[in-house]
C-alpha cells in the first residue's frame, strides 16, 4: 500500500523526516518496503530557468527556425535555434540548458549542445507539454514580464516534492489501510516517545441539508442484514460532473491511483484517506428511487465497470433497485449505474458488509480491488456515517451539489446499540499487569501502559488489583484477547527498548539432537538414487476419502481438522495420511501412460483428537511429519538380458530396511506384527526393539485402487518420521578398519515350526554370538510333504570375522554349537 509523505502531513504534525518515519512505521509493525522520493512534475524542472530573448532573427537556412539570442543571468547570452511560431524578442520564456533531462510519460531526452541547419543552438526554449505543465504545443511558454531573468522554473510552477512509502500491510491491520490509519499509529508512537504532535481528523461539522432542493431521496432497504450489518447513504443533487481539480488528481496520481472524474476521485480520496470504501451511484438510474440490499437469483447476467460479463450467484450479495443490480456489495460497481459526465444526481453508498462474504464474492469472481481488500480484512461499522458525511462534503467542493435529506442509515436489528455515535460496541479485553509483564519480560510500568492505550484510543474502563478493564475500538479487528494487546502495547513501546537479561535463571543441559533437516536430505538423496521420484501434494485434500461409515476404518472424519470456510469440498480437511495425496499422483501419471512408479513424499498429517491433552486452544490437535513411500507397475522391463519383474511387497521392505540402516536402527532388533484395515489388504506394522511403532508396510486395497482407477497392484510404507529421529537419537556411527583377516562361512539347515520366523532366528543368533557373528542370511526356505507336519526348513548361512586374528576351526566349532543349541533350546530346532 502506497502512502504519501505529505497527505499525512494532513493529519498529524511530524517531527522527521520521510526516511525515518519509515523506519518507525517498520518499528510499530508496518513493515516499510521502500521510500521513493516523487516530485508533482517528472524530473522536478530541474536544469529550466526563466530566461528573456533578447534577439529573435530568422534563420538563414530555414523558412520556419528563429536563433534568437537569449539572457538566462549569466555572463553571455546564450544562442538557441528554436522553432516555435509565437517566438519573440523581450519574451520571458523558460529555457532548457544543457544537460537538462526533458520527461515525455516514461520517456526521456537530455539536451545537446548541437548545430541546427548549421547554426550553433545552446539550449531549448520550451513548450507546455515538453515540461509536464500543459498539454499545449502551439507555441513556447511565454511568461509575465515581471518574471525575473534566473529564477529557476521548479520554483515559478511551485513544483511540490513528496516522498511515497510503501507499506507492507498484514491481513489483520485493517485499521492501518488508510493515510488517517497510519498516522494513528504514528501519533501512538510519538505521544509515548515524548514528541509534541498533534493528530487532526478532518472535520464534518459544515454538513448540512439543503432546505430548498425538491429533489427526492433515495430509499434503501437491507433484506440481508447478516450480511450488511449497517448501510448507510446520502443523495446529492444537482452535481457537475468533470475533471478533478489538480490537487486532488495529483493526490491521487501520487500513490497510484488513476483519475476518473471529481465525484469518483472524491470516494477514493476518502478511501485511501480514512480505509472506508464507497461507491457512488447515479441517482437518477435507481429505478423505483430504491437501494435494496439482497441476494439474486443464480446465474443472472451483471457487467461491471471493466465491461466484463459476470455470471452471479445466488451466494453474492447484490446493491439493486427495484428492477436490476447494480453493484457487487463491496467488491465492484455495475456499469449501468455508475456516475459519467451525463450524471447531474448522485447517490453516496458508505456500508459495513460482512467480511467473509466479500471475500468470498471476490475470489467466486477472481477480483480484487481497493474495496475489497478492505472488506474482507474488516472495517469499522462505527465510521459510515462519519465517512459518509466527509465525502459528501468533498463532492460538493469539487462537484458542487446540494444534500437533498438526512443520511438514510439502515442497522441490523440483531445489533444492540451501545451508543448514538458508535452503535457497535468496543472490544471488551482484560488485561493483568502480571501476564504483561510474563509476556513482555519486562515491567513496563502503569504511566506507559495508559499512555499507549490513550495513543490507540484504549479506553480504560476500571483497574483493580493490577487488571485493567478495557474497551478496544471496534477497528481494531485484531485487538479482541489479552495478549492481542499485550502485542499492541509492545509495538509501540518497541521491540528494541527490552532489554536483555544479564542473568538467566534457569537450568541449562545440553542433549545434542538430530537434525532432522539434515537427515531429511540424505534419505531424499538415497532414495533418489534408488529410483525414486519426490512428491509435494496438498495438505489439504477432500472430505469424500474419509467419510466411512464402518466403525473400524482406519481414518474416520470427526478425527479430521475441517476447514470452516474451504475454497472447495476437494479443499476441506487437512490430510490425516499421505496415502490418498501419493495414489492422486499414481492415477494422474497411470493416465498419461506412465505406469512404472516409484514416488516418495516428506509430508506433515493432522488429526484432531475426541479428548484434549491439555488447555491450550490447540491442545486437540497434533500435526506430525511422516515419510511416505509407493511403488507400483514393474521393477524392471523386459530386455534381452532380464525378463519383466514385477514390484512386490518384499521390494518395498527392503527399501525401508535401507532407510532404517541408514538412520542408524537395529534392523535386526526390530520386530513386526501383522496389520489389515480398511485401506491395506496385507501388511506388516514395524516395532522398534522399545516397542514403539516406526512404521507401515502395506499392499493397498483393491477396493481404494479401484476409486483413483488404478489396476496394478500399490505397495505403500508409512514411517513415522518424528519416531525415526529418536531412533536416530541414540545412533553413534563408528568407524572401523577394513578387515585384515578372513572371514568364515557355515550353513545350518534348520526344521523348525511353521509360526517362526527369520528375524527372530537373526536376533537370537546376534545375541548369541555378540562378537565374532557378521551376518545372517537366509537362502532357502522349503515345506514338503517329506517334512512333518507344521513345519518348515530354513537354510541359514552365518559369517563369522574376526577383526584381530585367523579363525580357528576349533573357535568355529564352539560358536556353531552354541548357536545350534540356542536354536533347540529356544525354538526347538533340529539340523537335517
Amino acid at each position: 500500500m502506497n502512502i504519501s509523505y505529505n497527505w499525512l502531513k494532513r493529519y498529524i504534525n511530524l517531527p522527521d523526516s520521510a526516511e525515518e518515519t519509515a523506519k518507525i512505521l517498520t518499528s510499530i509493525g508496518l513493515e516499510v518496503d521502500g521510500v521513493e522520493r516523487r516530485e508533482s512534475i517528472r524530473g522536478g524542472l530541474a536544469g529550466l530557468i526563466v530566461g528573456e530573448v533578447l534577439t529573435c532573427v530568422l534563420h538563414e537556412n530555414s523558412d520556419h527556425l528563429h536563433v534568437t539570442s537569449v539572457n538566462v543571468g549569466g555572463d553571455t547570452p546564450l544562442q538557441i535555434v528554436c522553432g516555435a511560431p509565437n517566438v519573440a524578442a523581450g519574451q520571458k520564456v523558460v529555457v532548457a540548458l544543457v544537460g537538462t533531462t526533458l520527461w515525455q510519460g516514461d520517456d526521456s531526452f537530455t539536451i545537446k549542445r548541437s548545430k541546427i541547419r548549421g547554426v550553433e543552438s545552446l539550449g531549448m526554449l520550451c513548450a507546455e507539454d515538453e515540461i509536464g505543465v500543459g498539454h499545449s504545443h502551439d507555441g513556447i511558454i511565454v511568461l509575465p514580464n515581471e518574471t525575473p531573468v534566473g529564477m529557476p522554473a521548479r520554483e515559478y510552477f511551485h513544483v511540490e516534492e513528496d516522498y511515497i512509502i510503501e507499506v507492507d500491510i498484514t491481513p489483520n491491520r485493517s485499521d492501518a489501510t488508510s493515510h488517517y490509519g497510519v498516522a494513528r499509529d504514528l501519533y501512538a508512537y510519538y505521544s509515548l516517545h515524548g514528541k509534541d504532535v498533534q493528530l487532526t481528523k478532518p472535520s464534518v461539522a459544515d454538513f448540512a441539508v439543503s432546505k430548498d432542493c425538491a429533489y427526492k431521496p433515495i430509499e434503501v432497504e437491507v433484506r440481508q442484514e447478516q450480511a450488511c450489518p449497517r448501510y448507510s447513504g446520502v443523495t446529492i443533487a444537482g452535481v457537475e460532473v468533470k475533471d478533478s481539480p489538480e490537487w486532488l488528481r495529483n493526490s491521487l496520481q501520487e500513490i497510484g491511483v488513476r483519475s476518473i472524474n471529481n465525484v469518483v476521485d472524491a470516494t477514493n480520496f476518502v478511501l485511501h484517506e480514512m480505509g472506508q470504501a464507497l461507491h457512488p451511484f447515479d441517482a437518477d438510474k435507481i429505478q423505483g428511487g430504491k437501494v435494496i440490499v439482497q441476494n439474486v437469483e443464480e446465474g443472472i447476467k451483471f457487467t461491471t465497470l471493466d465491461d466484463v460479463e459476470r455470471e452471479l450467484s445466488s451466494a453474492d450479495l447484490m446493491i439493486c433497485d427495484t428492477e436490476k443490480p447494480m453493484c457487487m456489495a463491496g467488491v465492484f460497481g455495475g456499469k449501468e449505474s455508475g456516475v459519467s459526465v451525463e450524471t447531474k444526481n448522485v447517490f453516496l453508498e458508505s456500508a459495513y458488509f460482512d467480511p467473509v462474504s466479500i471475500r468470498k464474492t471476490a475470489r467466486r469472481h477472481q477480483l480484487s480491488t481497493d474495496a475489497s481488500f478492505r472488506y474482507e480484512r474488516g472495517c469499522d461499522p462505527n465510521n459510515t456515517m462519519y465517512v459518509l458525511k466527509r465525502c459528501a462534503l468533498l463532492i460538493q467542493q469539487v462537484a458542487g451539489g446540494e444534500i437533498v435529506a438526512e443520511p438514510v442509515d439502515k442497522i441490523s436489528s440483531s445489533v444492540v446499540p451501545y451508543s448514538a455515535e458508535e452503535p457497535f460496541a468496543p472490544w471488551d479485553v482484560e488485561l493483568t499487569e502480571g501476564r504483561a509483564y510474563v509476556l513482555i519480560g519486562k515491567n513496563l510500568g502503569e504511566d506507559v501502559l495508559e499512555t499507549i492505550f490513550k495513543g490507540l484510543e484504549i479506553r480504560i474502563v476500571s483497574k483493580e488489583n493490577g487488571v485493567y478493564h478495557l474497551l478496544v475500538p471496534r477497528y481494531r479487528v485484531d485487538v479482541q484477547r489479552e495478549c492481542d494487546v499485550v502485542e499492541d502495547v509492545l509495538r509501540i513501546y518497541g521491540y528494541n527498548n527490552v532489554e536483555i537479561s544479564q542473568s538467566v535463571k534457569s537450568c541449562l543441559s545440553y542433549s545434542p539432537k538430530p537434525n532432522g533437516q539434515a537427515l531429511q536430505r540424505r534419505i531424499a538423496e538415497q532414495l533418489t538414487a534408488q529410483g525414486f521420484y519426490e512428491i509435494l501434494n496438498n495438505s489439504l485434500t477432500k472430505v469424500q476419502y474419509y467419510s466411512h461409515e464402518s466403525e473400524n476404518a482406519t481414518y474416520r472424519l470427526e478425527n479430521c481438522v475441517q476447514l470452516m470456510n474451504p475454497l472447495s469440498q476437494d479443499l476441506a480437511v487437512m490430510r490425516q495420511t499421505l496415502l490418498f495425496g501419493g495414489l492422486e499422483s499414481i492415477q494422474r501419471n497411470v493416465n498419461r501412460k506412465m505406469s512404472d512408479l516409484c514416488f516418495y513424499e516428506f509430508g506433515n498429517c493432522y488429526h484432531k483428537q475426541a479428548i484434549k491433552e491439555g488447555d491450550e486452544p490447540l491442545a486437540a490437535y497434533r500435526e506430525e511429519p511422516h515419510l511416505g513411500l509407493w511403488i507400483t507397475g514393474n521393477k524392471t522391463s523386459q530386455t534381452w538380458v532380464h525378463k519383466e519383474e514385477k514390484t512386490s511387497f518384499y521390494q518395498l521392505h527392503a527399501y525401508v530396511n535401507n532407510i532404517l540402516r541408514r538412520l542408524g536402527v537395529n534392523v535386526e532388533k526390530c520386530s513386526s506384527e501383522s496389520l489389515q484395515s480398511d485401506l491395506y489388504s496385507d501388511g506388516l506394522r514395524i516395532l522398534a526393539p522399545n516397542g514403539k511403532v516406526l512404521g507401515e508396510i502395506c499392499i493397498v486395497n483393491h477396493n481404494v485402487l479401484k476409486q483413483f482407477d488404478i489396476e496394478s497392484p500399490v505397495y505403500y510404507a508409512d514411517l513415522d518420521w518424528n519416531q525415526l529421529l529418536r531412533q536416530n537419537k541414540q545412533y553413534k556411527p563408528l568407524i572401523t578398519d577394513l578387515p585384515k583377516f578372513p572371514e568364515v562361512k557355515r550353513d545350518f539347515a534348520l526344521l523348525v515350526d511353521k509360526q517362526v520366523e527369520f528375524a527372530d532366528l537373526a536376533r537370537a543368533a546376534f545375541d548369541t554370538e555378540r562378537k565374532l557373528l557378521k551376518n545372517v542370511y537366509l537362502f532357502d526356505v522349503y515345506e514338503g510333504k517329506s517334512l512333518e507336519s507344521g513345519k518348515k526348513s530354513y537354510a541359514l548361512s552365518f559369517i563369522l570375522q574376526d577383526t584381530e586374528n585367523t579363525l580357528k576351526d576349533k573357535q568355529i566349532e564352539q560358536i556353531m554349537a552354541r548357536l545350534q543349541k540356542t536354536f533347540e533350546d529356544k525354538f526347538g530346532a533340529k539340523l537335517r
